[in-house]
Order: structure tokens, then sequence, then C-alpha cells
């Protein structure tokens, strides 16, 4: 993909609950938790906003009213909101908000998702890492054992080429950050109603269509309260 090609578009997934997060999640969204005085969602925006985004689409159930509220005074990208009476999952998020990308390939990352870019954008990486031709998705990765804060079994193992593979069962070399980039063909024939993202890759693994570019920078998992205090005392040594 070449600069011209760089999707405009994104999607914020910001709907979720944060039951790992409690307490602190009953009364605060997940994604306006704060690192270093700062939410993750707002985070977030600023990556996608320095890579070029000019729309954005945020997915609201739980305490959404929060989350607007938050963003109301942002004005350095248009904010579209996708309202979920139902919590719909990752996958049905997405689909319900597909229509407004137009059939074009666009970001997406988790509302709490916390990364430092290495020498250059991650953002900018994929974009120029991505192949419509091959690729129904294109996942951003941590190499397992430079993942801060992470303790999990990893989730992909990646072969040549960016290839993902999965392994039932197994320990795998790289974990998802939660940011991605998506063409609008992998929702095809989708379920209606809630349903997970990992349902479209794994059929995207056996069409050999789920590819991963590995993270430069630094990742954090913040699933947790001990996680999100671990970054926290990162980012005081580290701020960028």
């Amino acid at each position: 993909m070449t600069a011209i090609e760089m999707p405009k578009r994104a999607m914020v997934l910001a709907a979720g609950r944060g039951k790992r997060m409690r307490p602190l999640s009953d009364t605060v969204p997940k994604p306006l938790l704060a690192v270093a005085k700062r939410t993750l969602l707002e985070r977030t925006l600023d990556r996608l906003t320095a890579a070029g985004i000019e729309d954005v689409v945020v997915n609201l159930h739980h305490l959404g009213d929060r989350i607007r509220q938050q963003l109301d005074g942002r004005d350095d990208l248009r904010i579209h909101y996708s309202e979920e009476p139902e919590l719909l999952e990752t996958g049905g998020g997405l689909l319900k908000a597909l229509d407004y990308f137009e059939g074009a390939p666009f970001f997406v990352a988790n509302g709490d998702v916390l990364w430092q870019d290495g020498e250059s954008s991650a953002l900018l990486r994929m974009a120029e890492a991505w192949d419509a031709t091959t690729m129904d998705g294109l996942l951003l990765v941590q190499a397992l054992a430079r993942a801060t804060g992470y303790d999990g079994k990893g989730d992909f193992e990646m072969g040549a080429g960016g290839r993902l593979a999965r392994r039932a069962g197994m320990s795998a070399p790289y974990v998802f950050t939660g940011v991605q980039l998506l063409h609008p063909r992998l929702f095809a024939e989708s379920p209606q109603g809630p349903f997970s993202l990992n349902l479209l890759y794994d059929r995207a693994i056996a069409a050999g269509r789920l590819f991963g570019l590995a993270h430069e920078g630094t990742w954090y998992h913040v699933g947790t309260v001990d996680g999100l205090k671990r970054a926290e005392a990162r980012f005081r040594e580290s701020p960028a």
C-alpha cells in the first residue's frame, strides 16, 4: 500500500464492560482509565491522528455517555458513534458499522490498547505492508518475550511472509496487540448478532489470508488493575 492509499478511517472498540478491570471499570469505562494522566482512548486516538486517520467510529455500550463526554471537545478528527444497546462483541460490533467504510480497508484498535512505537509508526508500517490481493486482515503482533505485563500463552504462530496460524492448546510465540488493518470482505457471510472476531480469523487462516506484522516498539498488556499499574510505572520511566 502506498502513502496515497493510507486508510483514512478507523474504528475503536470501546463498548466492552472491562470485567477484569473491576472495581475501577464499574464507574469508569475501561478506555477512559488513565496512564500517565492521559486516558487509554485518548492515546489510541492520538496514534490514529498522527498516522493520518481523519474519521473514527467508536462503538458504545457500557457507560457510553462518559465516553461521549470525554471526546466531545476533540476537534482533530471526525468522531462517529455506533450505539450497541445489546453488546455485540468484537465481530458483531464491527459488522454493525461496516457500511461506514464503503468497501475500503480500515484500521481497528481496541479501546484499551496501549503501545509505543519503535523507530517508525506501527500504523504506517502496517499500511506499507498491506497487500489487498493476498490479505483480508493484517494484525499487529508482539513477540511473546517482549510483551510487557503479559503472562498468557500467546495467540499466533507466524510463518514465511507473515501468514498467521494457530495450534489448539499450544503456546504461541506472538500475541495480538489489539491493532489491526482489515478488509470488509473478511465479514462476508458473517453471522448476525454478537460474535467474536476469532470466528473470522480462523476462517481467514484456513484460506491463508490472515497475516501478522511484528511490532518494533513496546506493547503493554493492561487487561487487569495490576497491568495498568505496571504500565504506569513504565511510562514514568519512558513516556514517549
